[in-house]
């Protein structure tokens, strides 16, 4: 690796993987349920089974909870600490991506800096590596199973002897990865190392792979002390919950409302990649080439095999596509040349920064109906956090794209990658502190207030669990009682009030969310 590349892989990964983690609050439903999860270990002193306000979660294996609870064993409990195993993850991601790309690309460094920079400059995997959840986690595990068992793939076509840590390595992915997500870990290797073999001749090459008994072992020794000592604990209650109501089911049936349609990874695709949607034509292409090129024909295996996995699942979110869009950057780099227009290049990266420029104009015609309480309220919460510094960083950002299309040195793919540091400057410094403002800063501020005031507070008709990570005490889901502080949001208060048949004042209302005490008249009535 060229000195410099290890330099600009830092300013990568801190702009796209770091920036700004340490400043926002964190994000419901997903962080809020994971980091709840991780301090009710705590709580607890159990350390196996993860708990959601006091009821069993049965949604992820253990892993990522682990590493959060060491992140803030170490670092004290901060916003930071507890996204620092999804950064950490997601840099590692970023230089096994520089380095596979180096190595198919016979040592051009340039190609291998590209694919990096276009992983750590879109805004999705920047998304999943500023979220304490395990999806950085698992698309590392992912990508360093596949990349390993394509070298055993070439070594054996080339006739080379493969390293004999290479299975090895290979089944150690795949234990991390059952221990982070489940059983996609295991899944899609074996579903890309089948076809890639019956299209390329190497049935012999994947059958050793397939029966590597030893390497089974290692993936089985990561699992399972933990595996066993929770069955034995609970009869197999977690993983009959697991496998069947988040696998099974989130594959066959809608849930959390997240549905989606047949079409919609396509239309998602370019967003993930939005600095580098350019380039998706020629990664894309590559299919054409696929019995000249059988690096090709696995990267597509790869990302088509996950493409139509979740395009036909019943549970569709932007960031499942990830799992298959690692390919896609090392296609990026190997194919860094294919485009010549530095305003193709640019395009999409100036559609994005045109469109946040015009957000303080766009907002206030788009609100909800007053009906609609409480989005409503979001929206006039963010409308009411747009400062100077957002009209700034925007504007910035857009005339630096502008002078970057008439530089006359810079390539298009250079420019792309400046672009791409642009919106990641926006997206981390301007847009996720107003998305923040708007949903989740009142959601802190409900929660200190909380733990101000004394008597037990529950959950009405809201599942924020972030509010318990701010509070720090579980907040259990139910219909309070007299005397009792409800956290709920701004549109169930009616609903509160006819349920129970009680007074309430509220302690604090900002934002969509509200903390009332039933029981209780307003002062002055």
């Amino acid at each position: 690796m060229p000195r410099n590349h290890l330099f600009v892989l830092a300013v990568f990964a801190f702009a796209g993987f770091w920036l700004n983690a340490w400043a926002v609050p964190l994000f419901d439903l997903d962080e809020g349920a994971f980091t709840e999860a991780t301090r009710e270990l705590f709580e607890r002193g159990d350390f196996l089974m993860t708990y959601l306000d006091g009821l069993p979660r049965y949604d992820k294996p253990i892993l990522i909870y682990w590493l959060q609870a060491a992140s803030v064993t170490a670092f004290g409990w901060s916003e930071f600490a507890l996204r620092l195993p999804s950064m950490l993850a997601a840099t590692a991601w970023m230089l096994a991506i520089y380095r596979f790309t180096l190595l198919v690309t016979e040592g051009n460094a340039e190609k291998a800096l590209f694919a990096a920079g276009a992983l750590a400059l879109s805004p999705i995997p920047g998304l999943i590596a500023h979220a304490a959840t395990a999806d950085a986690l698992l698309n590392l595990w992912i990508a360093l199973t596949l990349f390993d068992l394509w070298r055993w793939f070439a070594a054996a076509q080339s006739g080379e002897a493969a390293s004999r840590w290479l299975l090895p390595r290979v089944y150690l992915w795949i234990g991390l990865g059952l221990i982070s997500k489940g059983p996609i870990a295991a899944a899609l290797p074996v579903a890309v190392a089948l076809p890639f073999a019956l299209l390329h001749g190497q049935h012999r090459a994947a059958l050793k792979a397939a029966f590597f008994v030893p390497g089974w072992g290692i993936a089985l020794a990561v699992v399972l002390p933990w595996a066993v000592a929770l069955t034995l604990r609970d009869h197999g209650d977690f993983f009959r919950h697991f496998l069947l109501d988040h696998n099974l089911n989130r594959y066959s049936a809608t849930m959390e409302s997240h549905g989606g349609r047949l079409w919609y990874y396509a239309a998602v695709l370019p967003l993930i990649v939005l600095p580098f949607a350019a380039w998706l034509a020629p990664a894309l292409g590559a299919v054409r080439r696929w019995k000249s090129e059988p690096l090709s024909t696995y990267l597509l295996l790869w990302f088509g095999l996950i493409f139509v996995l979740f395009s036909t699942s019943k549970t569709q979110l932007p960031h499942y596509l990830l799992y298959g869009c690692t390919p896609l950057f090392v296609l990026f780099g190997m194919h860094m040349d294919a485009i010549r227009s530095k305003w193709w290049a640019v395009l999409p990266s100036l559609t994005f920064i045109v469109i946040c420029a015009s957000l303080p104009l766009i907002l206030p015609h788009a609100l909800p109906p007053e009906r609609s309480l409480y989005d409503r309220a979001i929206v006039e919460a963010i409308i009411a956090a747009i400062s100077p510094w957002y009209h700034f960083a925007t504007f910035t950002a857009l005339a630096l794209l502008v002078l970057l299309v008439f530089s006359r040195r810079l390539s298009a793919a250079r420019i792309a990658l400046r672009a791409g540091m642009a919106v990641a400057v926006v997206a981390w410094c301007a847009i996720l502190p107003l998305l923040a403002a708007g949903q989740q800063l009142p959601v802190q501020q409900a929660a200190a207030r909380a733990r101000q005031l004394s008597g037990s507070v529950v959950a009405y008709r809201i599942h924020m669990p972030s509010f318990s990570v701010y509070r720090g005490a579980v907040t259990p889901p139910r219909t309070p009682v007299a005397g009792e502080l409800a956290f709920t949001r701004v549109d169930r208060l009616e609903d509160l009030r006819r349920e129970t048949g009680l007074p309430f004042a509220v302690e604090f209302q900002q934002g969509g969310v509200a903390l009332v005490r039933l029981g209780a008249l307003p002062l002055g009535q």
